[in-house]
């Protein structure tokens, strides 16, 4: 698996807990009359009403992290950036090193007798190896081609995030949600001895 198959994982594990986390606990809770149940649908109507999810789209596609900040979800907006940051870095990496062994590769096929002094470093190292320069130059330009998409689809994910996240904003969350782990024992049967194991209890 390659660096950038690693961090595009990373990356979409990131949103898969940037989604869940906006979903997880939420349900919506039933009213113990009908009184209430009238007045917390007018509430919940109105709130529809005023947070719309195709304004959140809508903002996300203008400008990244503007859906988060629409619903409200302000801590999501250092992720959005730091990941378009993490691939501006890779792209001008990427980018300075194709075009620095493009250059070496290209002077190289022009001066076949290395007759001139090299454009650069690689070229003083590598000027006898076509091939490799080649490769090299292959490479980067792979590498940078692929982060432009992955850049591409961590735009797309940031604008999925804020609709998702607008859809689940009227939702209520129980707090009664909860979480144990507790170790447990199972009943052996006759000439079986004690079976120790963990169970996981939800709550909600």
């Amino acid at each position: 698996m390659t660096w950038f198959s690693r961090i595009g994982l990373y990356l979409l594990f990131v949103f898969w807990i940037l989604v869940h986390t906006a979903g997880l606990g939420q349900n919506s809770a039933g009213e113990d009359s009908t009184l209430n149940m009238s007045s917390k649908k007018r509430t919940s109507d109105t709130i529809v009403k005023k947070h719309n999810p195709t304004k959140a789209s809508i903002y996300s596609m203008v400008l990244p992290g503007l859906g988060q900040a629409y619903n409200k979800k302000y801590w999501k907006i250092p992720v959005v950036y730091a990941g378009f940051g993490v691939f501006y870095y890779f792209i001008q990496f990427n980018d300075k090193e194709y075009k620095a062994w493009r250059a070496a590769y290209n002077h190289t096929l022009l001066d076949p007798g290395n007759l001139e002094p090299p454009v650069n470093d690689y070229e003083l190292f590598y000027g006898d190896r076509e091939d490799v320069l080649r490769d090299q130059k292959d490479y980067y330009r792979r590498n940078r081609d692929l982060t432009y998409i992955l850049t591409s689809i961590w735009y797309l994910l940031n604008i999925v995030d804020a609709t998702v996240d607008a859809h689940l904003f009227t939702w209520e969350v129980d707090e009664n949600l909860s979480m144990k782990i507790e170790p447990s024992f199972i009943d052996p049967m006759p000439g079986y001895n004690l079976n120790g194991g963990v169970r996981l209890t939800l709550k909600f």
